[in-house]
């Protein structure tokens, strides 16, 4: 069965080498207050490995490929940088990577969708991981509007990050009112969103189904839900509107220092995911038509709506 994961995180090397202190040079006190805390035994929450190193796990896991998602940067210099540093790891590495572009929905409309425009040349292939709570944008700005008018019109599925409300207090948290991606979700039908974190539990809140346009990814499972997360939410959403993701590089299992992707995997298979799942949902998100695995030659300006 081949296995894709659909939430992977990687920076470039600049930010690897001193990520408290680039953060605090570069106007990202955000992303340092979530991705540069230590644990109370003083290990760190998460890794910052190189992309050659990604590849040597991946391969521990038996996971075929990752999608690198980018992260809710506040400005919009960190937005470019990771693209261009996406753009540099998919030449590298083709066949084992696809990669998503990050966009800051606050700087408006003509910053986001220049940037768009730019990553869809290099080949990336869908926006994300986005927080327009945490990037100081509410649901009717201009910028965001006008992304996901763009993703729609452009074929490209969008990733939004989605706190779960039953996580507990920890560094870095905002709250994401679950009805906010329901609504975006209904204003926007043409684009396609996947919602991180399975969504924050969102189908399951008792609020009516979600909206046709959802899927849902399962990162950071382990650091919220037990393992019988899986049965539950495939038995009342269905398979088909689940992505496998880890949040690599995410220690998942803070308990057991050893386990890691391997241990998430067997996991997701315990739990009843299948082939869909571990890789086809995704495809089928990123050529809808089937046709190709590259992505569509769609206009890259949709309406501001």
């Amino acid at each position: 069965m081949r296995i894709l994961d659909a939430h992977v995180h990687l920076y470039p090397p600049e930010i690897n080498r001193d990520p408290a202190g680039w953060a605090a040079t570069h106007g990202e006190p955000h992303w340092a207050l979530l991705c540069t805390r230590r644990r109370r035994d003083g290990r760190p929450v998460q890794g910052f490995p190189s992309a050659e190193e990604l590849i040597r796990e991946l391969d521990a896991a038996g996971i075929e490929r990752a999608l690198l998602l980018g992260w809710y940067w506040e400005q919009p210099a960190s937005c470019a940088l990771q693209n261009r540093f996406f753009a540099a790891c998919l030449r590298a590495h083709p066949d084992r990577l696809l990669a998503f572009a990050t966009v800051p929905p606050a700087a408006g409309p003509a910053v986001c969708l220049a940037e768009l425009e730019r990553a869809r040349d290099e080949g990336l292939r869908g926006v994300g991981e986005l927080s327009p709570h945490a990037q100081h944008a509410d649901l009717s700005a201009p910028g965001l509007e006008a992304v996901l008018a763009w993703a729609g019109a452009a074929g490209w599925p969008v990733n939004l990050h989605v706190t779960d409300p039953a996580a507990g207090p920890y560094p870095g948290r905002i709250a994401t009112p679950l009805a906010d991606f329901r609504a975006l979700a209904l204003r926007f039908p043409g684009t396609r969103f996947i919602l991180a974190h399975w969504g924050g539990l969102l189908p399951l809140a008792g609020e009516g189904p979600a909206p046709a346009n959802v899927w849902y990814d399962t990162a950071a499972s382990p650091l919220v839900h037990g393992p019988g997360i899986w049965e539950t939410f495939l038995r009342a959403v269905g398979p088909e509107r689940v992505l496998f993701g880890s949040d690599h590089p995410l220690h998942l299992y803070p308990r057991e220092p050893g386990a890691g992707l391997a241990r998430f995997v067997a996991e997701a298979r315990a739990g009843g995911a299948g082939a869909a799942v571990f890789g086809g949902n995704l495809l089928s998100l990123l050529d809808p038509a089937g046709t190709s695995a590259t992505p569509s030659g769609a206009p890259g300006s949709g309406p501001p709506g």
